[in-house]
């Protein structure tokens, strides 16, 4: 299933940031990523959204230049993966799940030498330091990287992969493992640079309300496939505007038969003592799904309405969730 951009992209002549076709990476007999078609809009928030192994990480260093395409063919700032890998670097910049700081620099001599790699001027150096500032805590900016805390060192990699301004941003799992007030200052960053810039962000994630709230689209990849692509609220709407669980005591299969007899329920889910039922309208719904249940003698410890998630679309694609690892 396809919800497609690619028409609003060119009726907008809007211009590709990144481009992908039939992209393929093999691991001898393991395939990471499957004949990948990609189009992704100048000025565009993107999102990969899946599992830990899904093929997300793999997809970033390929288009990154730091692993190469076992097929197809990319480009990136509108420079050939392939071909033109220096033009590629010079206009990117990345940030990787595993930050590469050396640890005996400070924050700012960690700034200041990216930016020295890119050929800036002393003066565009402290100038972008100081424009990156919300990114940091100003008063750690002159500490030895040794002692920052993790989510310290995740933001001063961000700040890092900005310094040179570059066209398009690589994100790989930016926020995986902060704390809520790193995460929080993270995203707004990410929307800012958007915003204000027109960025392009092309973001890897694991974390369903991180794609949901973030991104323009998002591409859903499970097991080195595309499986869905689409604005989040498009995707949501393919399964359905609402989801009725039920936490059961009873037997969840019983629990799952009762529920697929009221009217105006469809895709019914059975994960562990929980019943799952997509509707258009769970205020309606939920009354009668309680008599059923009642009525086929099924104990219901807790049953509740909840909005559609992406986490609902990845499992009725996939007939799995994602499951989010720290």
């Amino acid at each position: 299933m396809r919800i497609s951009h690619w028409s609003l992209v060119a009726s907008l002549a809007v211009p590709s940031a990144i481009s992908a076709r039939g992209l393929r990476r093999t691991y001898g007999e393991v395939v990471a990523v499957d004949s990948l078609d990609l189009e992704v809009a100048a000025g565009e928030i993107y999102g990969f959204l899946g599992p830990n192994g899904a093929g997300k990480s793999t997809v970033v260093r390929m288009l990154c230049t730091l692993a190469s395409m076992t097929a197809g063919s990319a480009s990136v700032a509108g420079f050939d993966v392939a071909t033109e890998g220096d033009q590629v670097r010079l206009s990117i910049g990345v940030a990787l799940q595993d930050a590469a700081l050396d640890g005996k620099l400070t924050g700012r001599e960690t700034l200041t030498l990216q930016g020295r790699y890119y050929g800036l001027e002393r003066g565009a150096i402290a100038t972008r330091i100081e424009e990156l500032a919300p990114l940091l805590e100003m008063d750690a900016i002159d500490r030895r990287v040794s002692t920052y805390s993790g989510g310290m060192k995740r933001r001063l990699d961000l700040a890092a992969a900005l310094m040179h301004n570059p066209d398009v941003l690589f994100l790989d799992e930016p926020t995986t493992g902060l704390d809520p007030i790193s995460r929080a200052v993270v995203w707004e960053q990410i929307r800012r640079l958007n915003r204000e810039l027109g960025m392009t962000i092309f973001l890897t994630t694991q974390y369903l309300e991180e794609a949901d709230a973030l991104t323009h689209r998002v591409g859903i990849l499970n097991e080195g496939r595309l499986v869905a692509e689409g604005a989040p609220d498009e995707l949501k709407r393919t399964v359905g505007s609402d989801v009725v669980v039920a936490r059961v005591a009873g037997d969840p299969e019983a629990a799952a038969a009762a529920i697929g007899k009221v009217p105006g329920v469809s895709h019914i889910e059975v994960y562990g003592n929980e019943v799952s039922a997509a509707t258009g309208d769970g205020a309606s719904v939920v009354s009668p799904v309680a008599v059923a249940l009642s009525a086929a003698g099924v104990e219901v410890s807790d049953l509740s309405i909840h909005p559609t998630t992406l986490d609902d679309v990845f499992l009725e694609l996939t007939g799995a969730r994602i499951e989010v690892e720290e």
